[in-house]
């Protein structure tokens, strides 16, 4: 499920991309939508500024990632797909809900509602990555996710007070990483990824951390990894 194009105002593109490289690896067919209605606002990301009298439309956007190939979201059903996945970037908290401006008295997208309560409700597996485990958080409540660390630590998590948000949202944080310490063992994975297994949720920090892009790629892998998996296919 994306939610435009562009990090400050839709889906950021690389966590996009590493979602789709990874479920293609896995053997996954894949579906994308988006929601057909207006983003909250276009930034020029040349100097990371609104860009005054300008809008555009999310659906339309996320096409562009799509390569075209994408469909309102208010057509995605439950029982056409095994599982259901949200890339992050700004766009969850701008356009699939109100949360960039009204934190934990935010309100989600209906559809987006929709989705989320009609897959947790058949049982089926959820990935949320970077900021878009708050949509988790607000619409299952007591839901367990992450979204990496709760202090800044100068500057390496720079949206850790989004952990606070999503206890006040009811949700429950766990403080994961996005690179893995050594020594490595054999659970490795679970270092930058959280599985609720009561909710069938798995989320990882992607970009709430400044690091590297592969290990950003690394850790959305293990999110989609441990998503198919709870396919059970």
């Amino acid at each position: 499920v994306l939610s435009g194009c562009g990090v400050y105002d839709g889906t950021e593109i690389h966590e996009a991309s590493a979602i789709l490289v990874h479920l293609s690896r896995g053997g996954a067919e894949v579906q994308m939508y988006a929601p057909d209605v207006p983003q909250m606002h276009v930034i020029d990301h040349s100097k990371g500024q609104p860009a005054e009298a300008e809008s555009r439309n999310v659906l339309v956007e996320s096409a562009r990632i799509a390569r075209g190939k994408i469909a309102s979201l208010a057509k995605l059903t439950t029982a056409e797909h095994d599982a259901v996945i949200f890339p992050g970037g700004f766009g969850a908290a701008k356009n699939l809900s109100t949360f960039a401006v009204d934190g934990k008295d935010c309100k989600v997208n209906r559809e987006v509602e929709r989705v989320l309560k009609d897959f947790h409700k058949a049982g089926k597996p959820i990935g949320l990555c970077c900021i878009s485990p708050v949509l988790a958080a607000k619409v299952l409540s007591g839901a367990e996710v992450t979204v990496g660390h709760e202090e800044e630590e100068g500057g390496k998590w720079p949206y850790a007070g989004t952990a606070g948000a999503i206890k006040e949202l009811g949700g429950k944080h766990c403080v994961k990483e996005v690179t893995i310490s050594f020594p490595v063992n054999s659970h490795a994975e679970t270092q930058f990824t959280h599985v609720d297994t009561k909710n069938k949720v798995v989320t990882t920090p992607a970009f709430m951390c400044e690091t590297e892009l592969h290990h950003i790629f690394d850790g959305i892998g293990a999110m989609v990894k441990n998503v198919l998996k709870l396919t059970g296919k």
